[in-house]
This record gives structure tokens, C-alpha cells and sequence, in this order.
């Protein structure tokens, strides 16, 4: 694997900032609830994964989160997220009807690692919500991101959302994250 600390100053600031201004562009796409487009931006074998978290003591905090193949708030593939994006382009979502207002905030991205055309991204989120006249809902962690190299943008190929609560509060979870 190809390690990003061991490009040149010029070719890791500049994939920095072509990753940073990709997740800017997903964020605003998809606050303007351009979901169609959205869909354009994914790999056909992306993984779209949110564990549940746990309380646990610190003995166990490698399983403060359960593991792939286990419970999770998502688990999707690119068939199952085209589904959702249908259902809630339909008007079918009584969750997303009328509409949440969303607000995504990305900061804090890091390019971790280059295997080929993967590039392994962290980042922070934050993730606001309004609904009907007094709903809110705000959700923060972080995500583990793989972007495939697509000419010259890039494809979302994996997405892994750990949440910092292990309880959620709100009604549902009929955004994207």
C-alpha cells in the first residue's frame, strides 16, 4: 500500500483538497436533497454500514461497536440504497414527508491511506436536522470513507458511520449520512 506521508508535499495537498471539495460537493448535494445525483457519486459495490454502539467498560471497549455481518442501523448495498432513494423521492417515506431540512458538516478529513485507485479517508461529521415546525435531531461520529479514483473525481466506494451515542433519540434515521 502506497502511503500518503510518502508523496511529495504538492501531490498530497492536492489530493487533499481534490478529496476535501468531493465531500464538500456530496454534503451540499445532498442537503439540497439531490438524491439522484448523489447515487451518480457511488461505486455499484459500495458498502454503506452504521453500527449500533454499546456502553461497555473499558476492559471491552473493542466491542463497543458491533461488527460487520452483525446488527447494524444499516447495512446496505447499492440496489438497497437505490431503494431508499426512490421511496423517499416518491413522496412513500412518511419519515421524509414533508421533507427533513438537513445540514451536513465534514471537517477533520484525513487521507489515511492509498491502495490503487482507493483512497482511505477519516473525517468528522455532524449531521442537523429539522423536521415539521419543532423537530430536531443532531447526530455526531465520524466516518471511514473509501473514494475510488473515477477520472478525475471520485466514486464513493465504502462508507462506515460510527455515531458517538449509543442511544438514539430521534424517530428515525431516513437520512443520508
Amino acid at each position: 500500500m502506497e502511503e500518503f506521508a510518502q508523496m511529495d508535499v504538492k501531490a498530497r495537498m492536492l489530493l487533499h483538497f481534490e478529496v476535501e471539495q468531493f465531500l464538500y460537493h456530496e454534503a451540499q448535494i445532498l442537503d439540497e436533497r439531490r438524491f439522484d445525483e448523489w447515487l451518480n457519486l457511488l461505486t455499484e459495490d459500495i458498502h454503506y454500514w452504521m453500527p449500533i454502539r454499546r456502553t461497555t467498560t473499558l476492559a471491552q471497549v473493542d466491542s463497543e461497536f458491533t461488527k460487520i455481518g452483525a446488527m447494524a442501523l444499516f447495512d446496505d448495498d447499492i440496489n438497497f440504497l437505490r431503494m431508499r432513494v426512490a421511496k423517499m423521492s416518491a413522496g412513500n417515506a412518511w419519515s421524509e414527508d414533508p421533507p427533513s431540512r438537513t445540514r451536513h458538516f465534514v471537517n477533520n478529513i484525513q487521507v489515511v491511506g492509498i491502495e490503487g485507485d482507493d483512497i482511505q479517508i477519516k473525517a468528522n461529521i455532524h449531521l442537523y436536522r429539522t423536521r415539521l415546525e419543532s423537530v430536531e435531531d443532531s447526530w455526531i461520529g465520524r466516518r471511514e470513507d473509501v473514494l475510488r479514483r473515477d477520472g478525475d473525481s471520485f466514486k464513493l466506494a465504502r462508507r462506515y458511520i460510527f455515531l458517538e451515542q449509543t442511544t438514539i433519540l430521534s424517530q428515525n434515521l431516513s437520512n443520508i449520512f
